[in-house]
């Protein structure tokens, strides 16, 4: 029962005007700074750790607007779970969509990195075309099926959690579908190599090259920036990688990893810096050594 009123709530604000969703979001964000002491100790140590240079008052400053854009992101989920794909367009301003186009129909990787807006940009994808995703599982398994339901509402898409693995995921690039693929998280290194990271080394997936070689899938990037005020979005698809995967899993990653960097310097407050990034450690470093 508890769990159904702040679902309420996003319901009620998604009837406002977007101006004032932004102005609400900057305040929730604000907030969070104030009172998620653990998550602000997180995005401080990221940003100390690939921004050595930076000053402490410029870091401080950085990390109090990435919980801005995140709380804007919270609030701004009303408007796409709720509201129809007219407003939700209207929104949003597309660069490089003969890119998406040209992909139709083909087996393609939509490379997301993890910036807060990446969920506006997958509604807009996911009015146009049925795609293919993986989805972290929600402790609460109401909200879990919430979300997915509201990721799930245009179209037909497949949404297939981590623990199922790769395999709905090659399937149903096998059949054209475009598999949306954010995996600049830490999820050890199982699956993947200590690659850098703005001059860290973090675990990082070599799969997208992998699931490239297998299905003959190309690469897509594509981004989603918040604008400031009540401008809305940018969402960017950028030239399929040529020479991807090039047979080397490391370099692919590497690739990966650097393309990532220059979107994150393009736009710093937007990157997910609340996630422990650097969480696994090579042999002989301490695990969560960074964060203690």
């Amino acid at each position: 029962m508890f769990a159904r009123i702040p679902v309420f709530i996003f319901w009620l604000l998604h009837f406002l005007p977007f101006r004032i969703l932004v102005w609400i979001g900057n305040a929730v964000g604000l907030l969070m700074y104030v009172l998620a002491h653990e998550r602000r100790r997180v995005a401080t140590i990221n940003l100390r750790l690939c921004f050595p240079q930076m000053g402490e008052a410029e870091r401080a400053r950085l990390v109090r607007r990435n919980f801005q854009a995140f709380g804007r992101s919270l609030i701004e989920r009303s408007i796409i779970w709720w509201s129809s794909a007219a407003r939700i367009n209207s929104l949003i301003r597309v660069e490089g969509e003969e890119y998406f186009n040209a992909a139709k129909g083909k087996p393609v990787i939509l490379l997301t990195p993890h910036f807060v807006a990446m969920d506006t940009g997958g509604q807009w994808i996911s009015q146009r075309v049925d795609v293919v995703c993986m989805y972290a599982r929600q402790k609460n398994l109401y909200y879990n099926d919430f979300i997915l339901e509201k990721r799930c509402r245009f179209g037909h898409q497949r949404l297939y959690s981590r623990q199922e693995g790769l395999r709905p995921i090659i399937k149903g690039l096998r059949e054209n579908m475009p598999f949306i693929y954010p995996p600049d998280q830490d999820q050890t290194v199982k699956d993947g190599a200590f690659i850098p990271f703005f001059g860290v080394p973090a675990a990082t997936m070599t799969s997208v090259s992998r699931i490239a070689q297998m299905t003959s899938a190309i690469v897509v990037p594509c981004t989603t920036r918040m604008l400031p005020g009540a401008m809305g979005y940018v969402l960017q698809f950028y030239p399929p990688w040529e020479n991807y995967p090039s047979g080397d899993d490391i370099a692919d990653a590497r690739r990966m990893n650097e393309f990532i960097e220059q979107r994150v310097l393009e736009m710093p407050e937007q990157y997910f810096w609340l996630h422990k990034r650097f969480k696994t450690r090579p042999e002989g470093e301490e695990r969560q050594s960074f964060y203690k």
